[in-house]
């Protein structure tokens, strides 16, 4: 058994106004350190597997087919057995 930890974000190119709500309240709270801020999706998946490079193809397939809006957003996942 394998999980795959997804991580979904706007690609660069794309305005995030929820991360743009997020920075001006922290920057309200005093912490204008922080220079910008993105907000994503985290998604873990149970793949009932043992074989490593079978977990990664249907991570991928999931992720290209029904996750990720590929137009808008960008992926990045890793497997790891459980």
């Amino acid at each position: 058994m394998f999980i795959a930890k997804i991580n979904i974000t706007l690609k660069d190119s794309v305005l995030d106004p929820q991360g743009q709500t997020v920075l001006r309240a922290l920057h309200d709270q005093g912490k204008v350190s922080v220079k910008d801020l993105r907000v994503g999706k985290y998604l873990e998946v149970k793949i009932d597997t043992e074989d490593k490079n079978a977990a990664d193809s249907l991570a991928k397939e999931l992720c290209e087919s029904v996750l990720v809006n590929q137009v808008i957003e960008s992926y990045r996942f890793v497997t790891e057995k459980i």
